[in-house]
Formats: C-alpha cells, sequence, structure tokens
C-alpha cells in the first residue's frame, strides 16, 4: 500500500512527541509499504521558520516531502490572540484566524494533497491540533486516519475541532485516558476506533550492576535487573562483573564521565520547556535541595527557556539515541514533569531501562501509566514531588522493584508487532470499504 504520513515537522533531529512518534511508526512502516512524509521546512514550532530545503529527501529509508511555510509565527501577537480567543466569544472566522496565526500554515503541502491524494491508500495524519491536519482531513476523509495525541489543553475546545474528530475514517489513540477523554469531549466521532500505543524498544538487560544512588559500587540488591534475561546475551557466569567491579562496568558509567556526574541523578529529558513543566520542576526541585536533597537534576534536550546558575542543574544538551539510552540507564529517577501528556515516550524509554518514573498527577495518561505498571510515583504538588522524590532516593530495593515492574510493563504493552498490526488491521477495513 502506498501511505502518506501528514506531519507538522519530521527529522532525526526534530524534538517532539508527535513528530518522534510520526517518524517511529513510519520508519517501521517503510520495509512493507510504500511511505511518504508530506511535512514543513521547519526545524522548531515556535517561529516555524523554513531551514530545511524544500523538495524531496530520503531519511532512513522513508521518503519525506517537504513544504515551505508562508510565514514565520509572531510568538508574542498569536499568544495574545490565544488569550482572547480563549476567553471571549468569537466566529468560526476568528478561528481560522488562530490556526493560521499558530502556524505551520503550508499552501503547498494542502494544494499537493489536493492534487496526488489519489495516489494514497491511506492518509495517517498525527496531532489533531496543526493547519496541516484540520485542513488536510478535507480532502479525502474516507482514506484518512487521524492519530490524534489529543490531552486536556485550552485549543482542543475551540469547535474547528469538532470537525477534526468527526471527519477520519478511522481514530488511532495512544493510550486508555486518551480514548476516554476523547470520548466525552467529542460524542459525534467515526465508528472505527483503535488505542494502537506505540512500540518500545526494550533494550538488553546490561551484564553490570547499576549505580546506587550513593553514586558509590555495590552489589545490587536482590532480585535487581542487573543480569541479561534469558537469550539476551552475556550471563554473570560469562561476564563476572562482580569480580571485576570497576567504575568502567557500571550501568550508565559512560554518561556520568563525559557530564562529570556523581551521585544520584534526577533525570528530565524532551524540549526544556515552560509548557512541558519544566519551570516547576526546577522549582520543585530546589525545594527539595534546600530541604537536604544531594541530588542532580539532569536535563537533556533543545533548551528554549533559560535556566538559573545552579551547583545541582546540569544541562545535557542534545544527545544522539545512544547517548539518550546511556542517560536514561545513568539516572536513579526520570522525571516527567508536563501536565499535558497524551502518551509520554520519555517515562516508557526510562521504563524500558528498569529506571523508575516520577511523574505529574495533572496528566491523567502519566498516572495511568504508573498504576497499570507500578514502575512510578506521581505528585500533584511541590509537598508530594520532594517526599517522593526522597522516597526513590532513599529506597534502593524499591527503585530495583519499580524497574522490574516497568521492563515487565513495556513487555507486556509495548511492542512494536502489536503495534502495527492495528494499523495494518486499520489499513484493511478501510481499504474493504471503498
Amino acid at each position: 500500500m502506498k501511505l502518506a504520513f501528514i506531519i507538522q515537522r519530521y527529522g532525526a533531529d526534530v524534538l517532539g512527541g508527535s513528530e518522534h512518534l510520526c517518524r517511529l511508526v513510519a520508519e517501521r512502516m517503510a520495509p512493507n509499504h510504500d511511505v511518504e512524509v508530506l511535512t514543513t521546512c521547519a526545524r522548531d514550532y515556535v517561529t516555524w521558520k523554513n531551514e530545511y530545503p524544500e523538495g524531496a529527501d530520503r531519511v532512513k529509508g522513508v521518503t519525506v516531502r517537504r513544504f515551505a511555510t508562508a510565514a514565520v509565527r509572531d510568538v508574542d501577537a498569536f499568544n495574545n490572540y490565544s488569550d482572547w480567543i480563549y476567553s471571549h466569544p468569537h466566529s468560526h472566522a476568528d478561528e481560522m484566524t488562530w490556526l493560521k496565526q499558530q502556524g505551520p500554515w503550508t499552501p503547498g503541502l494542502i494544494e499537493h494533497l489536493r492534487r496526488q491524494h489519489q495516489q494514497y491508500d491511506v492518509l495517517l495524519f498525527f496531532t489533531y491540533l496543526y493547519a496541516p491536519t484540520v485542513q488536510g482531513l478535507e480532502i479525502a476523509p474516507a482514506r484518512s486516519i487521524l492519530v490524534s495525541t489529543a490531552h486536556d489543553e485550552p485549543a482542543i475546545r475551540l469547535e474547528i475541532f469538532k470537525e477534526v474528530f468527526r471527519k477520519p475514517a478511522a481514530l488511532c489513540y495512544l493510550t486508555e485516558s486518551e480514548r476516554q477523554f476523547v470520548h466525552l469531549r467529542f460524542p459525534d466521532r467515526p465508528l472505527l476506533e483503535e488505542v494502537v500505543g506505540v512500540g518500545v524498544d526494550l533494550p538488553q538487560s546490561q551484564p553490570y550492576p547499576r549505580m546506587p544512588a550513593t553514586g558509590t559500587e555495590e552489589e545490587p540488591p536482590v532480585g535487581a535487573d542487573a543480569s541479561p534475561e534469558p537469550g539476551a546475551g552475556a550471563t554473570d557466569e560469562d561476564t563476572p562483573a562482580r569480580e571485576f567491579a570497576s567504575h568502567l562496568f557500571t550501568r550508565g558509567a559512560v554518561f556520568r564521565r563525559r557530564h562529570r556526574l556523581y551521585g544520584p541523578i534526577a533525570l528530565y529529558g524532551g524540549r526544556i520547556d515552560p509548557g512541558k513543566g519544566c519551570e516547576e520542576l526546577i522549582q520543585y526541585f530546589g525545594e527539595y535541595v534546600k530541604e537536604g536533597g544531594d541530588a542532580t537534576l539532569v536535563l537533556m534536550g533543545a533548551k528554549l527557556m533559560s535556566l538559573p546558575e545552579e551547583p545541582f542543574i546540569n544541562f545535557a544538551g542534545l544527545l544522539s539515541d545512544r547517548e539518550r539510552l546511556q542517560a536514561l540507564e545513568a539516572a536513579t529517577v526520570v522525571v516527567c514533569p508536563s501536565p499535558y501528556e497524551s502518551l509520554s515516550l520519555l517515562a516508557l524509554e526510562a521504563m524500558s531501562v528498569g529506571t523508575p518514573v516520577l511523574v505529574n498527577a495533572r496528566s491523567a495518561v502519566l498516572v495511568e501509566h504508573c498504576v497499570r505498571s507500578n514502575a512510578g510515583l506521581y505528585y500533584s504538588d511541590r509537598d508530594e514531588f520532594v517526599e517522593c522524590l526522597n522516597l526513590l532516593m532513599r529506597d534502593e530495593r524499591l527503585r530495583a522493584a519499580l524497574g522490574r515492574n516497568g521492563r515487565d510493563y513495556i513487555r507486556r504493552q509495548y511492542r512494536w508487532d502489536v503495534v502495527l498490526g492495528k494499523y495494518e488491521r486499520l489499513f484493511a477495513k478501510i481499504r474493504n470499504a471503498r
């Protein structure tokens, strides 16, 4: 089948939940389908400035067609307009003005879809929020699937999005919490729906011990996930890690040495942005330190806000996939502070390497992950954050148990063969309906 993936940004160096999800699915479908991605020339979502060259490209086996954005976003003007439209009566035309100001506005992409849509068997739109989805879904709704990545935020209450959730032939959700939210918000929906989730690669367990919160080398606790699973490579007999104990064999040692990190680590990864809860995270972590906590808060990803000059904050920057995995392994705890999540790949990736998570209780999706996996704790205010972080940093056996639970959760719920099979069944139903 020939598939078109429509997404606002695309690239190996693009950070963003829906963008990363789209790339993961596209790359795994490319061996069995003719996959094209239709996207913009923008690299960042703040301005939508054209940075990639316009035209066709190949990214990890996927054909990517890029179209120029018509304008750079005026962030202050858009924020002011958003404040007004969220709190005042307004018209459909006002909402379309908001959509255009939000960006990305890509007339070339929409014109390509209008001219060429019949060459695609299925159109997959990733995330409900942006103009390529709102405009693109009008072109061939009977062959369109919306992967909505919906969560409770002010924008989703605009009237234009009622049509977005009504038009496609099928809706895909990433979690059960997202499905329940959409059902309450949009009673007029397609009959064809599926909680597809996302696949997460489960790294092989490592034959070296885990770095304890104290930052010193010691034998892993009884039952800790320190040796490979059956068939996953070396065993303790093959690699006598305990006999040759050294910082070189410690889990996460490469990341720690590179960034000169000692002792316990609380790790955040993704866009370092107030909208992702990072300002609150830094404030809460500062309170944890004031009350005697001695961990380091490590932030990896694109920095979209200023960071205070504090000895307990370490900015690791943008990391490769391999370095990101090393950081997740090095972390004592991974913190997910965003109140708005439709999935949180950060939480799932942390669980996949056996690192416990501490998440914002205002996100129903993050709480769902913790409850279903028993692999982390959640907080609703500063005091709960400090208490939870103290508990996780102090109790190594608890961390080991949560880590095992997290790996089991990923193994049960987030296998790529299951996820891709759900998409294939949706494709078949859409094709048969035609």
